[in-house]
């Protein structure tokens, strides 16, 4: 169930990432269509420079010194000569500008359309994977069910086990916790002694072991990721001999397993299909590594 998991929070990112570049899509279409606007209303003003320079039209200094007939002349001729060599000079800066800021957006859109496509390819492959590991795991399922269902009462019994280990004392254990969001993840948790394992779930009825400990700190206002494996790459890291009650505690060479440290070198956690939430010896399993919330 964890690789499922973890193949779930793939596609969420996918499927975000997505978003987020069709979203982009949109904003420099919308610069695009702005910039292409600006440039038509630009347009015509800067035709009619080029016009007038091409026909060979006068617009210095010289020629209004040629034509006027009078010195009140001269200085009018002038002063409309700044005034239109000044808005003139502005307009074709504008243009120039319009016409610089259109090609960027025309490339920033079709960067964007580009990431958009490889996101909605990506986002399409890492579902087609999570749909292959659910028809996977639910082939498992129906296995390990099979298997259980032709065990006779006794052997599921000795299954599932005790709910707690030797000598374990559950209120010396609740009495002596140091506060903290570890220890108030673990005391709700051990609430849930004796609920079954049921893949896939996050409580309050059943719980597979990531999803014990997402409930249990979901209890104390922290939010931890869905998989185990997501889990050990969070909060701070942890020495076995730091242990705290509450720490999360991994197991496996691929931390594919994962519990809430419970003191005394137990773990409390959701094992299996038949054996209910329970507090048990690390011992029974390849430690991994441990992180603090």
């Amino acid at each position: 169930t964890e690789a499922m998991h973890n193949a779930q929070i793939d596609l969420d990112a996918k499927t975000a990432a997505q978003r987020d570049a069709e979203t982009a899509v949109g904003s420099h279409q919308d610069a695009l269509t702005r910039a292409q606007a600006a440039l038509a209303e630009l347009k015509p003003a800067v035709d009619k420079v080029a016009n007038v320079n091409y026909q060979g039209g006068r617009t210095n200094r010289l020629f209004a010194v040629m034509v006027s007939d009078s010195p009140q002349q001269l200085l009018d001729q002038m002063s409309a000569l700044d005034i239109i060599s000044a808005e003139t000079a502005r307009q074709v800066q504008q243009f120039k500008q319009a016409t610089a800021d259109a090609a960027a957006a025309e490339d920033a859109a079709r960067t964007a359309a580009e990431t958009a496509r490889i996101a909605a390819e990506q986002a399409k492959v890492v579902s087609d994977g999570l749909q292959a590991k659910q028809s996977e795991l639910q082939g498992q399922m129906a296995e390990v069910i099979a298997s259980f269902n032709a065990l006779s009462s006794s052997e599921q019994a000795d299954l599932a086990g005790s709910p707690l280990p030797p000598g374990f004392d559950l209120s010396k254990i609740l009495s002596n916790l140091i506060p903290g969001s570890g220890s108030g993840a673990l005391q709700a948790g051990l609430t849930q002694v004796g609920k079954p394992y049921v893949w896939g779930a996050t409580g309050p009825d059943g719980f597979d072991c990531s999803g014990l400990v997402v409930w249990a700190y979901k209890q104390v206002g922290k939010t931890l990721p869905r998989s185990s494996q997501a889990q050990a790459s969070g909060g701070t890291p942890i020495d076995q001999k730091d242990l705290q009650p509450g720490d999360v505690v991994l197991f496996y060479p691929d931390a594919s397993h994962v519990g809430l440290y419970a003191g005394n070198g137990n773990v409390l956690h959701a094992s299996t299909f038949g054996v209910p939430v329970k507090v048990q010896s690390m011992a029974s399993f390849p430690y991994y590594g441990a992180r603090r919330y």
